[in-house]
């Protein structure tokens, strides 16, 4: 799992960086599989005036799905990134459980609108 962080008009700490690194191996491990990049990046939006202003922005590119692309604005960045990774986990879990099951039942992952009636289905078993 290749994992990209990226800090935008702030200095990205070794304690930031690794809090984000372990949170990210917690949250996608059980899906090291099917992820191949993890683009994270971390803003300030505000910058010193404060606020609810610190942005944790995930892409996570998926082998054969669509990207998952995750944000969370909170007032502190470890808040943020917990918040971001846990959202992130639970969809790709989510995701990717939802694509087996469309294998087991013959069909690929195709949006709703490109999925052939039933009755089409019905007639080729």
């Amino acid at each position: 799992m290749q994992i990209d962080i990226q800090a935008r008009d702030f200095s990205l700490t070794d304690a930031l960086r690794g809090h984000a690194e372990r949170r990210l191996s917690f949250a996608l491990s059980c899906c090291d599989d099917h992820i191949q990049k993890i683009v994270m990046r971390l803003s300030d939006i505000n910058g010193p005036r404060g606020g609810e202003d610190k942005r944790c922005h995930l892409q996570i590119v998926l082998a054969g799905l669509p990207d998952v692309v995750i944000e969370d604005i909170e007032t502190d960045m470890y808040v943020a990134i917990d918040r971001a990774t846990d959202r992130a986990g639970r969809t790709v879990v989510r995701k990717i459980d939802r694509q087996k099951s469309l294998l087991r039942q013959g069909r690929t992952a195709m949006p709703e609108a490109q999925l052939p009636d039933e009755q089409a289905i019905d007639e080729q078993f």
